[in-house]
């Protein structure tokens, strides 16, 4: 699963700094694939869409931090555990129950976003 922020998120911005991936961002902050990952040229969303890893994407929040999920890796690769959910004080960065994924996805996802 990737992890999702609920709109229990006081802004405090703890899991911002803590993921590998750079997939957090600030509510309302457009967000790019390039930025935190060596992604070059097009790169294809889990939605089908293409776009170009230097193109900024809409915010998935406008009122509290989101996480991106295709950059989500829920810290597989890096660390035992997703920092995000490990920093948070209100315990606001769960697993997304729409959003089940294997290690092994996890993991490619990981190599895909860090060649």
């Amino acid at each position: 699963m990737a992890i999702i922020i609920t709109d229990e998120c006081i802004n405090c911005g703890a899991c911002e700094p803590e993921c590998p991936n750079n997939a957090i961002y600030e509510g309302g902050v457009e967000w790019k694939m390039s930025e935190g990952t060596n992604v070059k040229g097009m790169f294809k969303l889990e939605t089908g869409n293409e776009v170009g890893v230097e193109d900024a994407q809409h915010p998935v929040e406008e009122d509290y931090y989101f996480i991106v999920p295709d950059k989500c890796t829920e810290c597989v690769g890096f660390h035992e555990e997703p920092q995000c959910a490990a920093v948070c004080p209100v315990d606001c960065c769960v697993p997304d129950p729409d959003r089940e994924e294997s290690e092994e996805i996890l993991l490619k996802r990981k190599e895909t976003l860090h060649i």
